[in-house]
């Protein structure tokens, strides 16, 4: 029995490693070597910076992520749409809600923008690495970004085996790519032994007296030690709070040592223009070739670690019926969060060797990176901050407040990353931003729109119907919101065309605002040969709508359902009709069976 509680603990942590650590695991290939770019790496600002990494590691992944975000799990979920769930269900005022979800658009959409930066920043910086290497050192950087693409294009083309194998595959690879990490820091760090004492906050202090204006705006660098950080909390539902907290003390202590040790190297090597790649083979040069292939495979990990969350915020979003349906298949026979969306696989891909393209150099995209993530960061710590004042965790309010404003420093620091490339963020983020904003406003005037009718009005004239006797032998199921609103298409069908069976069932299907949790119940005699049939079920939950009827007894014969042919001259409604026909309408995203499926087209203006 102990050995297998053994095993679960280092078979948690380092599947936590392969599957949440790969960005912020990464972050130290490029983040000390794009500040050096910017100022002198002198005793004082070498110490100053690495005070402030090792600073910005425990505020902001350690203590708002590892502590306070991840014990707001919701049955084992986490991200930003958890947050809002919770907070929805705790508040009042409507206006106090209608804030937070916006907050929460934000939020979603800035890690959704992150998704696609994080790939390009850790591949093409991994990438560049091979012009270290004797007789490549005039590699064209075009040719680096072919690599870069062609290694991205695999990755996304994998995806398809679903996370639970990709993490059992990298687990083992990302462990070992910590390992170095703290070899090598401890390796130059006892040239330099001095270095130690940067760990105090007094030099970072010290830092910002010395250098002013310039060293605040020098946070929107340092912050890059921490992107990734967000993932903790975002790929909770994956594998669990404990393996990954458990995973984080492991990583954060590899982290730190690798930090101090690039530093010590900085002090002694000044004109190193890669720190992590100089420092490795300057210690080591006959094992440069193996480190690099190893830091290739370690940036693959990041951006499968960014990709899994966006797979979960993208479900998240369908579910809570933020954002439009998308096929996506089931990965995981054992975890109920391991799921693949094709369409955002795709468009994920396209949109990561659009930015490389764009961008071209690693520190290029350093200059732009930061926003999004600090964004993030800064949402997450301001809906933390409400969920535990309406709470008995009172207690917790000051030092959230107190994480939410080093947050915004940092966010306040990376605004001055705008022009110089940082509106890609802006601009990344605003996709689904709009999408979301369209589909959820879309949604509810559609809904208006429809003026469903009341149940008794509706069931006067169906009664009437029923009693002729000319009813269709089997069942028939209509699929509705709420039984006591039947829509129009219903009427239609059942009123106005007398397209009646000798059972009828309405079917309707609720989110509750748990991730996980399934009950269904079966009313019958709702009116003759009318039965109603309601599943209820967490927003994370994967449904499997054909075995809940056979379950209950109902063999159906056809099913029936309604979709809108929206008239409208307005651009906004317009792009929402777009939306609606691209993507797979009710039926089709719980996969129901097509043989089967009779389609009532009600149309409307907008």
């Amino acid at each position: 029995m102990a050995n297998k509680n053994a095993d679960s603990f280092w078979g948690g942590v380092i599947k936590s490693m392969g599957l949440v650590f790969g960005d912020i695991g990464t972050s130290p290939i490029y983040t000390l070597t794009v500040i050096f770019a910017l100022i002198r790496p002198t005793r004082d600002n070498v110490f100053g910076i690495l005070s402030l990494v090792v600073w910005t590691l425990v505020i902001l992944v350690t203590v708002e992520y590892a502590w306070l975000a991840m014990s707001l799990g919701r049955k084992g979920e986490g991200g930003t749409i958890v947050l809002k769930e919770i907070l929805v269900r705790l508040l009042k005022s409507g206006r106090q809600a209608a804030l937070v979800s916006f907050l929460s658009f934000v939020g979603v959409s800035l890690l959704l923008g992150d998704g696609v930066l994080t790939p390009a920043i850790s591949i093409l910086s991994a990438v560049e690495g091979m012009r270290l290497i004797p007789g490549l050192e005039n590699f064209q950087q075009g040719t680096l970004i072919l690599i870069a693409a062609l290694i991205a294009i695999s990755l996304f083309i994998f995806q398809f085996e679903g996370t639970d194998k990709v993490a059992s595959a990298f687990g083992p690879i990302m462990a070992f790519w910590f390992g170095v990490l703290a070899v090598s820091g401890i390796v130059s760090i006892v040239t330099e032994p001095g270095v130690l004492q940067a760990v105090s906050p007094h030099y970072a202090v010290k830092f910002f007296k010395d250098n002013g204006l310039a060293g605040f705006l020098i946070l929107s660098e340092v912050i890059l030690c921490a992107t990734g950080g967000e993932a903790l909390y975002a790929d909770m539902g994956h594998l669990g709070r404990r393996p990954i907290i458990r995973g984080w003390y492991f990583v954060f202590a590899a982290l730190v040592i690798n930090y101090l040790g690039q530093g010590a190297f900085a002090l002694t090597h000044p004109d190193t223009r890669d720190i992590l790649f100089g420092m490795v083979q300057w210690q080591a040069p006959f094992l440069y070739i193996p480190f690099l292939v190893l830091t290739i495979l370690a940036t693959i990990i990041a951006s499968q670690a960014m990709i899994s969350g966006v797979y979960s915020i993208v479900y998240q979003g369908i579910t809570t019926r933020i954002m439009p349906l998308l096929k996506f298949e089931y990965t995981s026979s054992h975890l109920k969060s391991q799921i693949y969306i094709g369409s955002a696989n795709w468009l994920l891909m396209v949109l990561v060797i659009f930015i490389m393209l764009i961008f071209r150099e690693s520190k290029n995209l350093a200059a732009a990176y930061g926003l999004a993530v600090t964004g993030t960061m800064t949402i997450t710590g301001i809906l933390m901050t409400m969920i535990f004042a309406h709470t008995v965790r009172k207690w917790k309010v000051p030092i959230v407040v107190a994480v939410t404003i080093v947050d915004l420093l940092f966010l306040i620091s990376n605004l001055n990353k705008i022009p110089h490339g940082g509106y890609w963020s802006i601009i990344l983020a605003s996709i689904p931003f709009v999408t979301i904003l369209i589909w959820t406003n879309g949604q509810r005037v559609l809904y208006r729109r429809l003026r469903p009718l009341d149940l008794e009005t509706f069931l006067v004239s169906y009664e009437m119907i029923y009693a002729k006797g000319k009813n269709i032998p089997g069942t028939a199921l209509f699929f509705t919101r709420d039984w006591n609103y039947p829509p129009p298409y219903l009427v239609h069908c059942i009123i106005r065309s007398n397209i009646i069976y000798e059972r009828n069932v309405f079917i309707s299907i609720l989110r509750t605002d748990e991730p996980f949790g399934l009950r269904t119940q079966l009313r019958t005699g709702i009116g003759s040969g009318l039965d109603g049939f309601e599943i209820r079920a967490g927003y994370m939950e994967v449904i499997d709508i054909e075995s809940l009827l056979r379950e209950n007894g109902i063999q159906e014969k056809v099913i029936f359902y309604g979709s809108e042919d929206i008239a409208t001259r307005n651009p906004v409604w317009r792009v929402f009709s777009l939306v609606k026909k691209l993507t797979p309408n009710f039926v089709q995203f719980y996969k129901l069976p097509a043989s089967k499926l009779q389609g009532v087209v009600t149309r409307l203006e907008m």
